[in-house]
């Protein structure tokens, strides 16, 4: 197998070289703008066939020589570190596949501002180390022995604290001892700066914390951990890496200006807007179809003196052509009778009750009655499947049979009804349409199967999921998640080359680990290792396993203890796994994150515009309805805003008459600064009471954060309905209190009542219930009940 294997490399080996021997003489070697090693990608592939070729002739030079200490698979660095190159292979993929490309350089334009997160991330992971060194230098080498023979007291041993301390004591005939190496191995401490940045790191990716905080705690007490990596969590982990979520997203946000400007969202909203139009166009043309001609049987009488002139024209072709006479003869007469059957009575009244109906059928498809019938019965399914469960009574089998069957037939009859009234072209323009067909299909295909003992009801699972995909059919009856779903499919090209790049990126580490680890985790004959490098299929569950994190340190701990435990060589080999956590969870992984973020956006875009649209033509069908007193009210809104956006424009204008690129901002919406120019064109229109409500927001290039503006404080009106049914708005009493409850001074007073309100339930004892300290608290609980009773009925 060994033999198979090399032969095959040399084979891919001399392919991939003839290929860069054939660029190099198309494109040129170096030196001229477009040759073969000035694209990055070409040098990549070229370093990687230098130093297969390298690693070859030097593996070939040494077998030749006899020297096995050098060469062959299990000895030799050089020959083995060359080899390791070869897991780069699969790189070039990236050069062939444009959308990979990129992908991937859109990745690295961010690696810059990534690169100053790192660098946040390292000060951070630096502090954190130095001063858990000061803290808990050495303080997890001691464990309970027993009193005699020294032996360990437990099976799996944990940190200690002496009797002077306060952390776990030792017990039964066992005291606490120094002399153990340490949890993990003695991996996991603080005792240099190495293995304290070590322990940071694991903390700050949340896996695993908790048991340094627990182990901690054993050691020392509960007074200080706790605060150490709680602020370690809470800064580390939940602020600063995800700045790498918030870097990643930003640069997806400028892909997407981007975008705009290439036009991208506008051919999104296009497309969507032409299969709208599309639809209409067809519901049109199928109404046109349905409406009865009202000349119908006028004609059947103007038909008859022109089908009596018929034979005179017949007869002069006859006569011209004796051999094709008899055919034509034919076909008219074959004509003849089916245009006589179609203006019969019968066909006539047929035609009638055939559009009648589809009129019918069409209005009832489009109600909304049939939209929450539709609806409820998508409900139904999904109820009747998540009723299954394991040991079910087979009554229930029977009800989820007949249930599945009943539901199977109303949604066949939905389909049918939709492809009746609306016609069969029509039907299947719709996408989701077909999706429907699909799933009514194959459910009617297993229950075939199922009746017809064909297959039994466990051997069909994969049709029997498809009922599951009925739940999709409320993304055609709610516009935001139809949106989303669209602004999905749009990008799926970009979440395609991204799946295809993280599986580069798996197969690249899963080949190195295998490199460096294949048959190395069986240091532990007494346990069977479970996340292995032994095999591919293996070595790539367990890269995929570090990818989501989790228990990514144990497997970092047995790749440690394969290279001989925690001294200088093995340490080395935490950075294979500090690398593929950082780049693989932290930038690829997150990268899915900020296309959803950006899919977000684009689906909120297209349901902001959908509203637009249908304002507007609610608008035009008011204006074309309304009385002329009513179509001045209407157009009225529009004539305002249109005007309050021009002096906005007018305003943002500069001295040298060049306008800068602004933000059209509503003027009901943000109260212009003091300190600016007033407007020369004053509106009469907007009421004042809005502009003093709504906060400050210059207009300029860029607008101010929220921090930065400045609320304008407002007074609560009173309600103009009684209170209590006694208390009217001009009541003496009740101003008083409106006056109260809303001044500052009560409502602080009320926030630090609240907060001693709190303060007292978290000093309860939850153990001894009857306790003194239990006692006092419930009479402060009756003084702070009766004074929130007094805050409600005064308000």
């Amino acid at each position: 197998m060994e033999t198979l294997s090399e032969r095959v490399e040399y084979l891919f080996l001399i392919i991939f070289t003839v290929e860069a021997f054939l660029k190099v003489i198309a494109y040129g070697l170096l030196f001229h703008p477009n040759a073969y090693l000035r694209n990055g990608w070409n040098l990549l592939d070229f370093i990687i066939v230098v130093v297969g070729l390298f690693s070859a002739i030097l593996e070939q030079a040494t077998k030749a020589d006899g020297a096995n200490s050098i060469g062959g698979k299990g000895a030799g660095f050089d020959v083995k570190a060359l080899r390791a190159f070869r897991v780069l292979r699969p790189l070039r993929l990236v050069s062939g596949v444009p959308s990979l490309q990129v992908v991937l350089n859109s990745i690295i334009k961010a690696m810059v501002p990534l690169l100053h997160i790192a660098l946040l991330v390292l000060f951070v992971i630096i502090i954190y180390a130095i001063i858990g060194l000061e803290l808990f230098m050495g303080k997890m080498h001691k464990t309970c022995y027993f009193l005699q023979g020294g032996l360990l007291a437990e099976e799996d041993p944990s940190p200690c604290a002496p009797l002077s301390a306060h952390g776990r004591q030792c017990q039964n005939g066992t005291e606490c001892k120094p002399g153990w190496e340490g949890p993990k191995h003695g991996i996991t401490n603080f005792d240099n700066f190495a293995f304290a940045m070590l322990t940071v790191f694991q903390c700050i990716t949340m896996e695993g914390w908790t048991d340094v905080l627990y182990w901690m705690q054993d050691a020392m007490g509960y007074e200080l951990p706790w605060v150490y990596f709680v602020s370690l969590v809470i800064f580390g982990s939940f602020f600063v890496l995800n700045l790498v979520l918030g870097v990643l997203s930003g640069e997806f946000s400028k892909e997407r200006e981007k975008a705009k400007a290439r036009g991208d969202f506008q051919k999104l909203r296009e497309k969507q807007q032409l299969e709208e139009d599309l639809k209409g166009y067809l519901d049109w043309i199928t109404q046109a179809e349905d409406i009865d001609p009202e000349n119908e049987d006028e004609g059947m009488d103007e038909e008859k003196p022109r089908n009596m002139s018929m034979p005179t024209s017949e007869t002069e072709s006859v006569n011209t052509d004796n051999v094709a006479g008899a055919d034509i003869e034919g076909e008219n007469c074959g004509a003849r009778l089916a245009h006589r059957i179609s203006k019969s009575k019968f066909s006539r009244y047929w035609r009638r009750w055939n559009r009648f109906c589809r009129r019918k059928c069409r209005a009832a498809v489009k109600s909304n009655i049939f939209y929450w019938l539709v609806i409820f019965l998508v409900f139904l399914n999904t109820l009747t499947i998540a009723s299954e469960h394991y040991n079910q009574p087979d009554w229930l089998t029977e009800v989820q049979d007949t249930a599945n069957k009943v539901l199977l037939a109303l949604f066949t009859a939905e389909m049918l009804l939709k492809m009746y009234s609306l016609g069969l072209q029509a039907y299947f323009v719709s996408l989701f349409n077909r999706f429907d067909c699909f799933i009514v299909c194959g459910g009617i295909l297993e229950t075939i199967l199922v009746e017809t003992k064909i297959m039994s009801p466990l051997g069909i699972s994969v049709l029997r999921c498809v009922r599951l995909l009925r739940i999709f059919k409320i993304t055609r009856y709610w516009n935001s998640l139809s949106n989303l779903v669209a602004s999905l499919l749009n990008s799926v090209r970009s979440i395609a080359s991204l799946l295809l790049l993280l599986f580069l990126f798996i197969i690249i580490f899963s080949l190195l680990g295998m490199q460096l680890f294949g048959g190395k985790f069986n240091f532990d004959e007494m346990q069977t290792k479970r996340s292995t490098f032994d095999n591919f299929p293996q070595s790539l569950l367990t890269v995929f396993q570090i990818l989501t994190g989790e228990d990514w340190n144990s497997v970092m701990y047995d790749g440690i203890m394969a290279y001989g435990g925690p001294s200088f060589p093995g340490m080395l080999v935490c950075i294979y796994f500090i690398i593929l956590f950082i780049c693989g969870n932290y930038i690829l992984l997150n990268v899915f994150l900020a296309i959803a973020v950006d899919n977000l956006a684009d689906a909120e875009s297209l349901t902001s515009a959908q509203k637009e649209e249908e304002e507007e033509k609610e608008r035009k069908k008011l204006a074309r309805t309304a009385s002329p007193e009513k179509k001045q009210e209407i157009e009225k809104p529009a004539v305002e805003e249109e005007t309050k956006e021009e002096k906005i424009e007018l305003k943002s204008i500069t001295a040298d008459g060049e306008s800068p690129p602004t933000t059209k901002i509503n003027v009901d919406d943000y109260q212009p600064n003091e300190n600016e120019e007033k407007n020369p064109y004053p509106t009469t229109e907007a009421p004042a009471e809005e502009e003093e409500e709504e906060p400050e927001m210059p207009v300029g290039p860029r607008p101010r954060p929220m921090s930065e503006l400045h609320l304008k404080e407002k007074a609560v009106p009173m309600p103009d309905a009684s209170a209590f049914f006694i208390f009217s708005p001009t009541n003496r009493f009740r101003l008083h209190c409106h006056r109260i409850v809303n001044d500052n001074i009560f409502t602080n007073l009320i926030l630090f009542f609240i907060l001693l309100s709190s303060i007292s339930l978290a000093a309860e004892d939850p153990v001894k219930h009857y306790s003194f300290r239990n006692q006092i608290l419930f009479y402060f609980d009756i003084v702070f009940t009766v004074i929130f009773t007094i805050e409600i009925a005064l308000k």
